[in-house]
């Protein structure tokens, strides 16, 4: 640690090395210069919060998480994230939920991706859980935060499923038709059918066990949403790709179903959709499994989908 220049305790913000490796893949150029910026935003940030940094920098895909003290010594995280479509409204979420079930978002400034967070134990997740009970845990989460969606909230499954009929083909097409065609035009009509009259519910399309950790106020609590307004069944599939080879999938959507109220047909209708996009992704980035990755499963659980819906 070093002092800052106005003369409060701040700290150094050291970027993980694997993270840093990866970003030119995962983030792009853009995000190849964001990483450089890093260090000087946290500076910027613990000066304006009067943080002082503690511990080991944390990471995930598209951010960085570093512990930190308020100056009555609360324990806090301040988050840096890579700005993109998917997690704008991460702010706006937690904030809707106000900690209810979620972690408490503590102050932001969203212009910059950055979030100031109460801390939870980034060592125990429902990851670590033993599996009916992680799917209980994360269903009844589900639930509960499916409030009704606020109006300014960017992104609803209406407007996801209407692109996704065009934007499904095509790209199926241009990379060089991959898998059969009857599974894309299946995903097109459950779009066609389902978009127009989905809820509008706030949904998290990223709940999966690890992003449940334990906390002080409530026994679990939600982190890093991906939040869109629409089905609450549109947020299964990561509940299915992580931890895949410890259930059968179908014991397993009869848990999630029951745990977190759903409707079995949308339920599969949503993940065969999710399911022929993820896969697209996966052939577009020749992605491989060697960091064991789940969605080396969207091929299975796609096929899966699309012969149980057709019953």
């Amino acid at each position: 640690m070093r002092l800052p220049p106005d003369g409060r305790l701040g700290g150094v913000l050291e970027i993980p090395p694997k993270f840093a490796a990866r970003a030119p893949s995962v983030l792009g150029p853009e995000g190849v210069a964001w990483l450089a910026t890093l260090p000087g935003l946290a500076e910027r940030y613990a000066r304006k919060w009067e943080l002082t940094f503690e511990g080991t920098v944390m990471h995930g895909y598209a951010g960085v998480v570093q512990p930190a003290r308020l100056p009555d010594g609360t324990p806090v995280v301040l988050k840096l994230s890579w700005r993109h479509p998917e997690s704008e409204d991460e702010p706006l979420a937690l904030s809707t939920w106000a900690g209810r079930g979620a972690v408490l978002l503590l102050d932001n400034a969203s212009e910059d991706g950055v979030l100031l967070l109460e801390r939870l134990d980034a060592t125990r997740s429902l990851d670590g859980e033993p599996l009916p009970e992680a799917i209980g845990i994360a269903g009844g989460l589900a639930r509960r935060l499916a409030v009704p969606a606020p109006p300014e909230l960017a992104r609803s499954l209406a407007h996801e499923a209407a692109r996704l009929v065009e934007d499904l083909p095509r790209e199926w097409d241009e990379l060089g038709r991959p898998f059969p065609r009857e599974f894309v035009d299946a995903a097109v009509d459950v779009c066609r059918a389902l978009g127009p009259v989905s809820a509008k519910l706030l949904v998290n399309e990223d709940l999966h066990y690890e992003n449940v950790l334990a906390g002080e106020r409530e026994p679990w609590l939600v982190i890093d949403p991906k939040p869109l307004a629409g089905d609450l069944e549109y947020g299964v599939i990561p509940l299915l790709w992580n931890r895949f080879e410890e259930s059968t999938l179908d014991s397993r959507l009869a848990a999630i179903v029951a745990a977190a109220d759903l409707d079995t047909e949308r339920a599969l209708a949503w993940t065969l959709v999710r399911g022929v996009q993820n896969w697209l992704w996966l052939v577009e980035d020749e992605e491989d499994d060697e960091d064991g990755s789940p969605v080396a499963f969207v091929p299975a659980i796609t096929r899966w989908a699309f012969q149980r819906g057709a019953r």
